[in-house]
């Protein structure tokens, strides 16, 4: 067993009880698990639960939601079985009201504004084109955007996703001419040294599945040279 003590686990816990537990998870690590091999954020947070309460059996932690591997911030998992299934369900019914932050290197035209487009999937390619109209096998994705501040010549600006389509945010800024640091997949020219792109899951707001209260949780933006710019 890894000792808590001394093992740093990449992410770290916003809020906790018996159906629930929020991370701010680091840029860099899987949400799920892929071809890679490479341990999810799903099967570390088991083995942190694991060690926290000495269980010795199977834990249960339902992945509700996923961020890309190179984005950082909150992802929400369940710890039962009946938290995952009402939480899949607020989902479903866009009643879970997410916000992200990005940083671009262009300011965008208007401070604030609502894009639409249609996207469609390359799933060899891990990569989605959007469209401005309807095509073949594509989804329609909306979403929320407002021009925060700037420092140093990046542009801060905060995303409110309306759908949540793979890429969406990353695909849909590039449309608007305001490509997200780092993502070399999507336009910037050059990958950050770490891998990360500047998106990161800022915060969250839902009903409670089970006390049916209302939470909203926000996480701390990553300790690194270009989030430092917007830290106050």
């Amino acid at each position: 067993m890894v000792n808590l003590s001394t093992h740093k686990y990449p992410f770290r816990v916003i809020y906790e009880d018996n159906h629930l537990i929020i991370v701010n998870k680091e840029s860099g690590v899987l949400v799920q698990g892929d071809e890679t091999g490479d341990a999810p954020l799903s099967e570390l947070v088991k083995l942190y639960l694991k060690e926290k309460y000495d269980k010795q059996g199977n834990v249960f932690c339902g992945v509700i939601h996923r961020l890309d591997r190179p984005v950082s911030g909150l992802v929400i998992l369940a710890k039962t079985s009946k938290a995952l299934e009402r939480m899949n369900l607020q989902f479903k019914n866009r009643e879970i009201h997410k916000t992200y932050w990005a940083i671009s290197k262009k300011r965008p035209a208007e401070e604030q504004g609502h894009l639409k487009h249609w996207l469609r999937k390359d799933h060899e390619k891990n990569k989605v084109t959007a469209f401005d109209k309807e095509v073949p096998a594509s989804q329609l994705a909306e979403l929320d955007y407002q021009f925060l501040q700037e420092k140093s010549g990046y542009q801060l600006i905060e995303v409110k996703p309306i759908t949540g389509r793979p890429h969406q945010i990353r695909v849909q800024l590039r449309q608007m001419g305001c490509v997200i640091v780092g993502d070399v997949k999507y336009g910037f020219p050059e990958m950050n040294a770490d891998g990360r792109i500047h998106l990161h899951s800022r915060s969250v707001k839902f009903i409670h599945p089970i006390q049916k209260t209302m939470l909203f949780f926000e996480a701390d933006l990553p300790k690194e040279k270009i989030w430092n710019l917007f830290e106050s």
